[in-house]
Order: C-alpha cells, then sequence, then structure tokens
C-alpha cells in the first residue's frame, strides 16, 4: 500500500480516512492489501499477524497456514515474524486476464480455536505487455478506380493490460494516399481501418509500402507495429457492398451445432462474374472463431459447428468478406458482434475446506465444525448460491465471508442418544430452473464421562447356607455403564467398613471385572445372621464416576448344633441331677426339670425331650414332658417302687438330620420330712399362682411406663439428629425384605433390622420387645390340669401350627426357654379339649405367671412376635375361666434378668 503524507489540514483529513477505512475493514472481518505484479521474491506485502491481532508466539502452536484456491503459492507467510510476503512470480494478465478487477483471495485458518480471516491482496498491473497486432505484415489489394474516401478496414492491435495501459492510440508512417479511420467508441469494436484520401494510379505507383504503430498510454510506453503492402489492381470498379458495416447478434450458450447465427447480405453494382459475391471469413478472424462458426460462401449464413459457452468467452467479433469475381477481384467488408448469453448450465461446486472432528458431546454452542466453500461459474442470478443443511440436526450453516459458511453446534449433543449425524449440505443457485449439489459428512460425537454406572436395583437380598466352602460364590452384581470404550469400563469394589471386630473384607471380596461377590471364610448363621454391605462399580472415565449398590446376605441356619444341656444346680455329680422325692407326692408332681438349650435357630432350635425305658422292663412311675423338660409322677408311689431311679432323659431338636444330647437324673425316693425345702417352694408356687400374678402385672406395668418414657425421648432425639445432619446410608440402615419361612410346627420371619450384631456395632443397644394375649386359668383350673397331668402326659401334641415367631429369637446360652406342653388334656361335656399354648419360665425356681421367649429363644432378641389362634377349626379352644391380657415384655439387650421380690 503506498501512502504520502502532506502537512496542516489535509495531513490530518487523511489520517482521519484511514482510520475510517480501518474501521470499515474490521467490520468486515477482513484485510485489504495491494502488490504490484512481477514483484520480485520476498517483495513485503503487509504485516498480516499483526493486523490480524494475532501474537507472533502463536502462531505456529496453532498450526497458522494461508490458502489461496487455484493460485498455488505466489504470496507466503514468514512465521517468524508474521509478514506476508511474494512467494513467485505474480503475473496478472494470467491470473485475471482482462478483468477490470484482479485480486488473490486468501483464507488465513488457525485452530485452537479454530478460526479463518479473509484477505485479499489486489494486483496492480503494469505496464508490462507491449500492443500486439495479429500479424507482422498485412497485404492489401487495391483497385486504382477506387473512389476518395474509400474505408479499408485493419484488425487492430491488442494489449494484454488494463487502464492506461491498454489505452492504444495508432499512428500512420508519413504518406499521401492514406490516413487512419477513427477507432470507434464501441469496447467490442476494436479494429480501426484506412480512408483513401488521393485516387490511385497504377502506373504511377504499383505498390504501396506503411508503417502502423499503435502506442499504449502506460509509463514507459510500449509501440507494435504491423507493415501494409498495398497492391493497386486495375479494373473493377465496384466492390461489393454490404447492407451494414456493424452487426450484433445475441446467441444463448449451449446451442447445439447448426444453429443459425445471422444471414448475411452483400450486394455489387457490376454484372457477370463481377458481380457475383463469395462470402469468407477475414484473414483477420481468430482461430477459435473460425472453430466454432462457420460462412456459407454462397448464402452468407454464419452457424454454429462448435460448443458455445459463455463461462469461455462472453462474446465474438468476426469480420466477413464479401469478394466478387471480376478478374481484378473487389471485396466488401462487415463486422458480426455475437454477444452470447448466459444460461444456467453449470452446477454449484461444494468444497469442506476445514473440519475439526470428532466432536465432544459437551462442546458449547457455537463451536465451529467445517468451513464450507460454494461457488458457481455462472453469472448473475444464476450463480447466486445459498446453502441449507439437514432438517432437525443440532447443527446450522452460519454465513461468514460471500460464499463461504461454518457448520458450528446449534444445540447441545449427548451421544447415549446420537453417537453420529449424517449431515447433508445442499448448495442451491438462483437459476431457473435452479441446480443444486450436495455434500455428506459425517459428524462422529466423542464420548465424555458423563454417565455413572448404574445397577438394576438398588439392593439385592441373597440367601446363603452356613458352613459355605471359603471361596464359595454367593452372587453376581452388575453395573452398565452408558458411555463409550474406557468410560464404560466398570470395575467393582467393596465398600470396606467395619463387622463387629473384623473389617468386611475378612468376610467378602468382589471380582473387579466380573462383579462375583465370592464368601472368603464359611459363614455362621449363629454368628452372622445378616451382613449387610455395599458394592461400588466406578468406570475408568477422567474423572471417574461410580454408584453403589447394597448387598443383603441372609445366612441360612442348618442343623448344625446339637443341644446343649444347662449345667445342673449344685448337688450333682458328674454332670447328673440327684432329686430327693417324698414317697407321699401324688400324681403329677413335678420331681425336676431338664434344661437345654440349641444354637441353632427356628426349627433346628425347637427341643423336645424322651424319656429312655428302664432296663429290664420296668416301668418306672416318671414321665418327662414333651416341650418342657418337666419330669413329674404318673401315679402315686408306693412300696413296690424301689427307692432310687436313674431316669434318661434324650434331648432332641427337630433339624433334618436331628441331633441329639442325653441327660441323667437320679432320683432318690425319701419320707416326707426328708425332702428338700427348694420342692416345697415349687409346689407352693404352683398352688399360688394368682399372688404370682399380681406380682407379673405390677412389674409389667412399671415396665411398659419406663418403656413409652424411653420411647419418646428416643423420637424426639432422632427428630432432631434427622432436623441437624444430612442422612447418611449406613449398614444398620432399615432393611426392606422380610423373609418368612414355614414349617409342620409353625412359621417365623427374618427381619433385617432385628439383631444388633448384624450392624457395624456402632449404635445404641436396642430394646427387647414380645408381644403376645396367653390365656391364664385361675388357680382351680391349675389344680384340675395338675390332677390331669398323667393322661395329658400320655398323649403330648405339637404345638397349635398357627404360632408365628420371628427367627431372631435365639437360644443363649446363660438361660433357657422352653415352651410348656400344648396338649394338656381336661375332661368335659365335649370330650377332650386342647388347651391353648401358654409360656413358662425356666428358672431354677419357677413362679406362676412369669413368662419367656418361646422354644430356641435367646434373651437377646429384639423382635418377637407370637400369635395365638386355633390350630384345627374342629377343635374348640379353652373355656375362659378368668384372662389376663399380658401386652409387652421389655428388656434391653445385655441386662439380665431381674428377679423378682
Amino acid at each position: 500500500m503506498e501512502f504520502s503524507w502532506g502537512s496542516g489540514q489535509e495531513s490530518r483529513r487523511l489520517l482521519l480516512l484511514l482510520l475510517l477505512l480501518a474501521t470499515w475493514e474490521a467490520g468486515n472481518g477482513q484485510l485489504h492489501y495491494s502488490v504490484s505484479e512481477e514483484a520480485k521474491h520476498g517483495t513485503f506485502v503487509g504485516r498480516i499477524a499483526q493486523d490480524l491481532g494475532l501474537e507472533l508466539a502463536e502462531l505456529v502452536p496453532r498450526l497458522f497456514r494461508v490458502a489461496s484456491k487455484g493460485r498455488g503459492d505466489l504470496l507466503e507467510v514468514n512465521l517468524q515474524n508474521g509478514i506476508l510476503f511474494v512467494n513467485s512470480r505474480i503475473d496478472r494478465e494470467e491470473l485475471c486476464g482482462r478483468s477490470a478487477e484482479c485480486s488473490i483471495h486468501l483464507e488465513v485458518i488457525v485452530d485452537r480455536p479454530l478460526q479463518v480471516f479473509h484477505v485479499d491482496v489486489e494486483v496492480r498491473d503494469i505496464n508490462d505487455n507491449p500492443p500486439v497486432f495479429p500479424a507482422s505484415q498485412k497485404n492489401l489489394s487495391i483497385a486504382e478506380s477506387r473512389p476518395l474516401d474509400s474505408q479499408f478496414p485493419l484488425e487492430g492491435a491488442s494489449d494484454a493490460d488494463i487502464g492506461e495501459n491498454a489505452l492504444l492510440t495508432y499512428r500512420l508512417s508519413p504518406n499521401e494516399y492514406f490516413s487512419l479511420e477513427k477507432p470507434s467508441d464501441d469496447e467490442l469494436v476494436k479494429g480501426l481501418g484506412l480512408i483513401l484520401r488521393k485516387s490511385l494510379d497504377r502506373e504511377e505507383a504499383p505498390e504501396i509500402f506503411l508503417v502502423l504503430t499503435a502506442t499504449d498510454g502506460g509509463k514507459p510506453e510500449l509501440t507494435g507495429t504491423i507493415q501494409l503492402l498495398i497492391t493497386v489492381l486495375d479494373a473493377n470498379d465496384n466492390a461489393p457492398a454490404f447492407d451494414r458495416t456493424l452487426y450484433k447478434v445475441r446467441l444463448p450458450e449451449n446451442v447445439p451445432n447448426g444453429t443459425l447465427v445471422i444471414k448475411l447480405n452483400a450486394s455489387d453494382l457490376d454484372e457477370g462474374l463481377n458481380g457475383d459475391i463469395v462470402y469468407s471469413f477475414s484473414n483477420d478472424v481468430l482461430p477459435d472463431v473460425k472453430s466454432k462458426f462457420h460462412i456459407d460462401p454462397i448464402t452468407g449464413q454464419i452457424i454454429v459447428k462448435g460448443y458455445i459457452d459463455f463461462e469461455e468467452s462472453k462474446s465474438y467479433e468476426i469480420i466477413v468478406e464479401g469478394i466478387d469475381k471480376g478478374q481484378l477481384p473487389l471485396s466488401g467488408h462487415c463486422r458480426v458482434i455475437v454477444e452470447v448469453e448466459d444460461n444456467n448450465d453449470h452446477v454449484p461446486d461444494l468444497e469442506f475446506k476445514s473440519l475439526s472432528l470428532p466432536i465432544r458431546e459437551d462442546a458449547p454452542l457455537g463451536t465451529v465444525i467445517a468451513l464450507i466453500s460454494v461457488s458457481d461459474k455462472d453469472m448473475g442470478v444464476n450463480g447466486l448460491v445459498t446453502c441449507s443443511l439437514t432438517p432437525h440436526v443440532p447443527f446450522k450453516l452460519v454465513s461468514t465471508y460471500k460464499n463461504y459458511y461454518s457448520l458450528v453446534l446449534d444445540s447441545a449433543l449427548d451421544r447415549e442418544s446420537v453417537s453420529a449425524y449424517e449431515l447433508v449440505v445442499t448448495a442451491r443457485d438462483g437459476g431457473s430452473p435452479s441446480l443444486w449439489a450436495t455434500a455428506s459428512v459425517s459428524v462422529e460425537v466423542a464420548d465424555v464421562n458423563d454417565n455413572a454406572p448404574a445397577f438394576a436395583q438398588s439392593e439385592y437380598t441373597v440367601f446363603v447356607r452356613e458352613n459355605n466352602p471359603p471361596g464359595y460364590h454367593i452372587f453376581t452384581v452388575s453395573a452398565r455403564d452408558a458411555d463409550a470404550q474406557e468410560n464404560a469400563l466398570v470395575s467393582y469394589s467393596l465398600v470396606e467398613r467395619r463387622v463387629g471386630e473384623r473389617a468386611l473384607s475378612s468376610y467378602v471380596s468382589v471380582h473387579a471385572e466380573s462383579g462375583k461377590v465370592y464368601a472368603l471364610q464359611p459363614l455362621d448363621h449363629e454368628e452372622l445372621e445378616l451382613l449387610q454391605f455395599q458394592v461400588s462399580a466406578r468406570d475408568a472415565g477422567v474423572p471417574p464416576l461410580g454408584s453403589n449398590v447394597t448387598l443383603q446376605v441372609f445366612v441360612l441356619d442348618e442343623n448344625d448344633n446339637a443341644p446343649a444341656l444347662l449345667e445342673p444346680r449344685a448337688g450333682g455329680i458328674g454332670g447328673s441331677v440327684n432329686e430327693l422325692v417324698p414317697w407321699s407326692v401324688g400324681a403329677g408332681h413335678v420331681v425336676a426339670k431338664v434344661r437345654a438349650v440349641d444354637a441353632d435357630s427356628g426349627y433346628n432350635a425347637w427341643l423336645s425331650y424322651e424319656l429312655q425305658p428302664g432296663t429290664g422292663g420296668t416301668r418306672i412311675p416318671f414321665r418327662v414332658g414333651l416341650y418342657t423338660g418337666e419330669i413329674s409322677t404318673t401315679r402315686v408311689l408306693d412300696e413296690a417302687d424301689a427307692p432310687r431311679h436313674r431316669l434318661l432323659v434324650l434331648v432332641k431338636d427337630h433339624g433334618e438330620p436331628a441331633l441329639t444330647a442325653t441327660a441323667t437324673v437320679l432320683v432318690s425316693l425319701v419320707e416326707s420330712g426328708q425332702a428338700p425345702k427348694a420342692s416345697s417352694r415349687a409346689l407352693s408356687s404352683a398352688v399360688s399362682p394368682e399372688a404370682a400374678l399380681v406380682d407379673v402385672n405390677v412389674y409389667l406395668i412399671i415396665a411398659i411406663c419406663a418403656v413409652s418414657s424411653l420411647l419418646v425421648l428416643t423420637l424426639l432425639l432422632y427428630t432432631a439428629l434427622r432436623c441437624s445432619a444430612p442422612p447418611t446410608e449406613g449398614a444398620c440402615a432399615p432393611g426392606k425384605p422380610t423373609l418368612v419361612c414355614s414349617s409342620a410346627v409353625g412359621s417365623w420371619s427374618y427381619s433385617p433390622q432385628r439383631r444388633p450384631r448384624v450392624c457395624s456395632g456402632e449404635g445404641p443397644p436396642k430394646t427387647d420387645l414380645m408381644a403376645f394375649s396367653p390365656s391364664l386359668p385361675d388357680s382351680r383350673d391349675r389344680e384340675d390340669q395338675l390332677q390331669t397331668a398323667e393322661e395329658s402326659f400320655a398323649k403330648p401334641r405339637q404345638p397349635n401350627p398357627d404360632w408365628r415367631y420371628s427367627a431372631s429369637l435365639r437360644a443363649g446360652m446363660h438361660s433357657s426357654v422352653h415352651l410348656e406342653e400344648a396338649g394338656i388334656l381336661r375332661a368335659g361335656p365335649g370330650g377332650p379339649d386342647q388347651q391353648w399354648p401358654t409360656v413358662s419360665s425356666a428358672t431354677p425356681e419357677p413362679e406362676a405367671g412369669e413368662v419367656s421367649p418361646p422354644v430356641g429363644a435367646g434373651v437377646n432378641s429384639n423382635s418377637w412376635t407370637f400369635k395365638y389362634g386355633p390350630g384345627n377349626p374342629k377343635q374348640s379352644g379353652p373355656e375362659p375361666k378368668k384372662q389376663t391380657q399380658v401386652s409387652f415384655l421389655l428388656r434391653r439387650k445385655g441386662e439380665a434378668s431381674q428377679p423378682r421380690q
């Protein structure tokens, strides 16, 4: 660019004009430079990096590059200083021909982020082409009889330059016969001619030599010459003459061969052969014109014989000669200008300049994905191109500069919904009918780790039998990740915590890839009934995402513990029980009680007692309660009975297979005065149930009030904690599933929150609760029952099938509990009736009315539920005498039973 500086007012105006021009260029997003053609290699063009606002240090990292469609490497940028310079020879005439405007369009592209700039470099013309005539010599034959002012057309010179450099002036060498005709003002008419100013005389000058010089308007001026050899002919006086000297014809492009362009007509005043005219193209007509048109020598019709393309040439100039057949032929001339009309015969051209693929699914809106260039070789409306995109896609086309578009992101992407888009870009011109072209591009959406692994359920319940082998596969967890590749690779691990005194990883492990959960050691139902833990699933993305699933592993009980006899009270020898019984006791007298527990649960812990038959077939006057273990007399003792009896009691559970234990009881018959006081206390407790019941009611009322107060306090404290701290999921969270098991003797349920030891051991001890409604007969009914004990013991019955008790009622080793036999028969009007089940104490000195858990239950239980009801509809229940509703028996875990006063 060239500038000249003045002073004062003129300088300020020029500066203001330059500022306005720079502001206008920045607003249009492009730069303009200029350079002269034929500039030397390395010629400075402009500081392109500085003008684009780019730092020199970021040119190489951002992949600064310059592209020029079809222009080769005429211009280059020095990445060290950001200067645009001439790289190779620039010939304006080769680039743009005779176009008035000539510029090189550059596309400057940088990445990270992707940007494109448009730069126009104007190529200034210099006067480097002299005028050129079609030939170096032209021969003219002119009859001497031609009148003055006759015109003889000549083909003018052409100059490849433009503007002032192509403005030609002609000069004819000095002579007395001819002068130059003034060139036409019509741009399409480039020719000139000679005008005869003096009559010719062949005898005086048969040949005339002239030099025609053409000079352009450049600085310095360049010239071209042609020699004119004029031969003076004798004879024929009249030359053929056309109707007009200039014809203009409009011809659509792409017309078929043989199409008539124009029919010329020339006349000659001579007669005979001198009046016959032959039409032909002048020797000055270009070969390209002759290849596309043909003239009939007789009729003068010009027809098309080649491909006419508007984009190749917009017009053709044809010089036609009409020559008569005289001995000295004369000729007439005319010009035919054929203007080619444009048709919409070119399909738009689509080209993707740059692609930034794949695109991340979290890419921001407006991200540039591709640059698209469109063009159409047609002109005017036929060359106006508009672009459109496949509908209903999260992308759009944005016009950036002339026929350039950017493909940008228009809405958010989600690879999990659509992983790739097949986009079709359509370019349509404005012709009628319009033509269009399409280009397809596949846009792949790159995955981002935005989906955590998900389990099918938030919680799984697994049942495993105890005593499993180490490494036993108990369950397989599986999580799916909607992401792809490494973002979808899921690995599994345990959420480590403490289970009692041990770490969770000492119980179970999970395979990191398959999700298989293994038990590392044999599980013991008596030690751990419920193992609740979490398995974490994490993907391999960055950053990794994960989720947890809760597994509740219920350890099912197996009959692996035999009944265990409790230590006998003082007085036993060698593990046996010694009892002294007076001879005077009656039938049904309780002699002793065998106490046993089973570490198993449920049906496997339900114990029954059997008395082994004596040796020698001797009938002994004793029996044992099937489920109570109480040894009582079956009849009144007499002198025939032996004074000492060795009783073997077989204790058996109900597992499969059943396990047993044997207890030995030594009974000695003594006189009444030798009976121990303990027996007296046992009898007194049996005959005074009403007094004991009153004591029980008092303690129950006190316990209910205490527990109610504790419950209210607990609820208030729980509400306060819930409001002050966010909820956390712990190992002791209440579980949902409940297992209900049934057997021939009853049913029980497993509840995940029933035992403190299934948790991590962190929380306060829980309170045991038992609810039941037994029917307690009065003292008279109790006496009747004692009197009919022998008959009832003879036919023991199993407990009512409608018993419901929790599987958490486990046997402990510090106290024994037994279910009182439910098969006591009582004579009545309707025949023998079955008494409803009651619960009795297993303390060394039982008291009437005390309650305890059912068979196999330990005092540590915290979820006791009893439901009483008749097992057989055909059997009638007991006739109520006096009923006392006992609602709750509460005992805190870890506290021993308090003896009543």
